[in-house]
């Protein structure tokens, strides 16, 4: 595999270059050649002249191309607005082809589809690489429909962009499509010979507490924890809803968990009722935390993904970079993240308005995101692993401040949420047995009966709810005998024994402890039968319980089923009512009361 990177200066030194490229593969052998042009500026004519003269000089070659918020050439940014990539494979086994296609939210499916049909006829492909205009549509179901793809495949890529990172604009194309604003073209590389590997990197940190995404709808970011999302910002970062906003909050996307995977997440605006429009969709119910981009955390991941290239010996990277890191480095030093991989193999790339790469079962769409897809012909038998050149002095050894502080708040932030987890348990614990108090089962038992109402106004009469309470018999005596310690070993061995019960037999009951020797069961699955052999397996197991000086005892039950449209009281009564029968016609046995 060889390959020719250099800028486009002039139509005469392009065409130089091009007669160059053809002069040394008529010199070799050489399977395919490929072409990938990429353009800050969104001047279509100039590419079009571009695409000709490739055509005319070298009318085999294929070619995929697209606008970008910048070019990767040599492992560092361009200088220039066009950039251009000369891939030639050597080994007849290798196999390339392009496909383009229009791309809308209505035809993503087609698209999905027709790609996986082509891969299915063709078992060589083992990459697919794609450049993809995005803007202003939502890729969520485009990622689900790709995934259909088989897992084995490499699949990555980039969102197109333009210079103006505030600019819709932007365009694909390729040697099987023209020119176009909504489109999604994809290379597609395989055969015996040839491999593949990709990951990605983020490096952003978590910081503070999770947030859930109360409402949500495609990349708008209605509220956090019940309230305005802009309002998370100005409150823990002081960022104001300004013409710099997306400025300020570049360094604080938002990270949360999809499909397995930290995702992040960037704002790129704010509107007036204190939504925040991201750089991709969000789903709501989910939790998300801020995140802050840190340097020597972004550079330490960076030289971990490159030693994991080492081995692998590639003979050119793809890089696509989210046009917020470019931001973030800023233009001299953007370049700080990419050039490593350069000392391993020739790199190239683009900045992008998204990142796309195939994890595990799912392809998923990153932001602030650095792709990285490494390919080579042949196997690695005799060659020598590369070593990276990059200054490990800048984060081996120490750790910035920055980071520092953000693991302490890290650190302090899940000590205080296990301590108000603990907080909350105690609040609706009983403190002896550890079972729910009653303010917190009565509590369940009155929102169960409010969502049995919502069924009884749907026209549901059958409830498939019930309660079960009891009492030990003749507690008074253990404790008047024994004393009040193992009257409390006889409510601990009952409680016990109810928790294993529940959990073998009825895993959503919830258990609580009425008062006194009374206790509480809401079964909210079980219907009057159910429960009523739930109660026998109570009754039975606790009467077989030793105990060390009061031995065994017994305890009576009361069973009713929840009539959807009753309140929470009545059933109470009820159950209460069906206890007391069992108490007063000869303990130790269950009653019902329809």
């Amino acid at each position: 595999m060889k390959q020719f990177q250099f800028n486009y200066e002039s139509e005469d030194k392009f065409i130089s270059s091009l007669k160059r490229i053809k002069q040394w593969c008529n010199s070799t052998v050489v399977s395919n050649v490929v072409f990938q042009i990429y353009t800050e500026s969104l001047n279509k004519n100039r590419i079009q002249s571009i695409c000709s003269m490739i055509e005319k000089e070298l009318p085999d070659a294929l070619y995929i191309g697209c606008s970008t918020n910048g070019n990767i050439i040599m492992g560092d940014k361009s200088d220039w607005s066009i950039s251009i990539i000369c891939t030639i494979y050597e080994y007849p086994s290798t196999k390339v082809t392009v496909l383009q296609y229009p791309l809308s939210e209505k035809n993503a499916r087609f698209v999905a589809d027709d790609l996986c049909k082509y891969v299915e006829e063709n078992n060589w492909v083992k990459s697919i690489l794609t450049n993809t205009t995005m803007r202003g549509m939502s890729m969520t179901n485009y990622c689900n429909y790709l995934s259909a793809l088989p897992e084995e495949i490499v699949f990555c890529g980039g969102g197109v962009f333009s210079e103006d990172i505030n600019e819709n604009d932007a365009f694909v194309f390729s040697s099987s499509g023209s020119i176009s604003d909504h489109a999604a073209v994809f290379l597609l590389t395989g055969g015996d010979d040839y491999y593949v590997k990709a990951l990605h990197v983020t490096g952003w940190k978590p910081l503070g507490r999770s947030l859930i995404v109360s409402k949500a709808k495609g990349n708008i970011l209605y509220q956090l924890d019940g309230k305005p999302a802009y309002d998370t910002y100005y409150k823990y970062l002081n960022i104001k809803n300004d013409d710099n906003f997306f400025t300020n909050t570049l360094e604080f996307p938002f990270l949360y968990e999809l499909n397995g995977l930290d995702i992040l997440r960037a704002p790129i605006a704010c509107n007036d009722d204190g939504s925040i429009v991201m750089t991709a969709d969000i789903a709501e119910n989910v939790k998300a935390r801020i995140a802050y981009g840190d340097p020597w955390t972004i550079l330490e991941n960076v030289y971990n993904a490159a030693t994991q290239f080492q081995d692998f010996i590639p003979e050119t990277f793809n890089i696509f970079s989210c046009a917020a890191r470019r931001t973030f480095w800023g233009d001299d030093e953007i370049g700080t993240e990419t050039k490593p991989f350069q000392s391993l193999a020739p790199t190239s790339g683009f900045y992008t308005s998204g990142e796309f790469l195939r994890n595990g079962e799912h392809v998923n769409q990153h932001n602030v995101t650095l792709v990285i897809e490494a390919q080579r012909e042949g196997d690695i038998e005799g060659k020598e692993i590369p070593q990276i050149d990059m200054d490990t002095d800048e984060f081996s050894g120490k750790v910035s401040m920055i980071n520092r502080l953000a693991t302490f708040i890290q650190a302090a932030t899940e000590e205080l949420e296990d301590a108000n987890k603990r907080l909350e348990m105690l609040a609706i614990s009983d403190r002896m047995t550890g079972l729910l108090n009653r303010s917190e089962i009565q509590h369940r038992i009155t929102r169960k009966t409010k969502v049995l109402e919502k069924y009884a106004a749907n026209g549901f009469s059958k409830a498939g709810a019930s309660l079960i309470m009891m009492d030990i018999d003749n507690f008074k005596s253990v404790n008047d005998t024994y004393g009040h310690k193992e009257g409390d070993a006889v409510l601990i061995g009952l409680s016990d024994m109810l928790k294993k019960t529940v959990e073998e037999l009825a895993p959503d009951a919830q258990i609580g402890r009425w008062g006194g020797e009374e206790f509480m069961v809401l079964c909210p699955s079980f219907n009057q039968n159910q429960a009523i052999e739930l109660a026998e397996t109570f009754r039975r197991r606790f009467s077989i319980i030793k105990f060390k000086e009061a031995g065994c005892r017994t305890m009576s039950l009361g069973v009713t089923e929840l009539i959807t449209g009753e309140n929470s009281d009545i059933c109470c009564v009820r159950v209460d009512e069906a206890l007391y029968q069992a108490k007063n016609t000869g303990k130790n046995k269950v009653v019902v009361i329809e």
